[in-house]
């Protein structure tokens, strides 16, 4: 399969923090050490931050209206969404550090007029929200701009995805499709990872991934098991953070453990086909079984099968090669339990 595309969701996590969000790019850039192996493996490619337009973003009352949870950073839901709000310099600023660091930067991008980003940086993916599956014009906006794109099934049946599809290639075709179920936390029994393989067959010519909200790293990487290409997951530094999205994130170690997990089942796919691994020659040759006497067998002695059993080392005949011992002549002795070997043998 090959090296799963792991993307690293800050979205706002950054609480309105250009200095955060490079703390986040740090964690994610941080070597990945196997020590059982002595391996080091690869880091997430990518991280991604979250841009709305407050003027494209919700009704007047909705922006209005009071919110005063301890998740609050503003009066009202509008104050709320401006504090969190990066400006586009402060977006370029945390790309060029990420790409400093190596990583690919991906933007979800809430409303065409998040597009004035463009003027300072191209991001290196365009990231379409579940929520807006169904904004046909900014999907259409978004392609326009000949970006590589991913789109989320969060809150789409076929239909939905399918109109989708058809606006982005009237564009370009770059296009990945990640499943995703949008309930946060997702529960596991809402999961459901067997929509990966229905896209992979259905959809054949883009890349499938899995957009994650459960709690911990069991479910994608399992979703790689099952043939995501490409995995997302919000990160933070802390869970207990304030803000909506950050008890349902990954923290520090959480963020290593998957990718550590991740990056070794990458390794561990292999290719669709039975063989000997090299490196199983040794234990195989130490425990498997070989065809050896039950008995003495004295020098001229005619091998007979009732005399023969198996035992280890594997390194004599098999079982199934014991027509080339049987009515043979031992050309010495050999004694009971010992294995026999060709050169025993007339």
């Amino acid at each position: 399969m090959g090296k799963t595309y792991v993307i690293g969701e800050i979205g706002q996590n950054h609480n309105g923090s250009v200095d955060i969000a490079k703390l986040l790019v740090d964690v994610v850039s941080r070597p990945i050490h196997d020590k059982l192996f002595d391996n080091t493996l690869p880091t997430m490619d990518a991280v991604k931050l979250t841009k709305r337009d407050l003027n494209q973003e919700l009704s007047q009352s909705q922006m209005d209206r009071p919110y005063n949870t301890p998740n609050s950073f503003g009066k009202t839901y509008g104050e709320h969404r401006e504090y969190l709000e990066l400006s586009d310099e402060e977006h370029f600023e945390v790309y060029k550090y990420a790409k400093e660091k190596g990583l690919d930067f991906v933007e979800t991008l809430c409303a065409i007029g998040c597009l004035s980003m463009f003027k300072l940086f191209t991001p290196d993916k365009l990231k379409v929200a579940s929520r807006d599956l169904t904004n046909l014009p900014l999907l259409a906006a978004l392609a326009e701009t000949k970006v590589p794109m991913i789109i989320s099934t969060g809150m789409a049946g076929k239909k939905e995805l399918d109109d989708a599809v058809n606006v982005i290639t009237k564009y370009h075709s770059d296009l990945s499709i990640l499943h995703c179920v949008s309930e946060y936390p997702t529960k596991y029994e809402n999961v459901n990872l067997r929509t990966i393989t229905y896209l992979k067959n259905n959809y054949p010519q883009f890349k499938i991934g899995y957009s994650d909200h459960t709690i911990g790293v069991a479910t994608p990487i399992a979703a790689v098991g099952v043939g995501a290409e490409i995995i997302e997951k919000h990160i933070t530094l802390d869970r207990g953070m304030k803000g909506t999205d950050q008890a349902g994130s990954l923290a520090i170690d959480g963020i290593y453990r998957m990718m550590r997990d991740i990056r070794n089942l990458d390794l561990s796919m292999g290719k669709e086909e039975i063989y000997i691994e090299p490196s199983v020659v040794a234990a195989r040759e130490k425990l498997e079984r070989s065809i050896a006497t039950k008995v003495n067998l004295k020098k001229g002695d005619t091998i007979k099968e009732e005399n023969l059993h198996l035992l280890s080392p594997g390194d004599g005949f098999k079982w199934s090669d014991k027509n080339l011992l049987i009515g043979k002549k031992v050309k010495a002795d050999i004694s009971k339990n010992e294995i026999i070997y060709k050169n025993q043998v007339d």
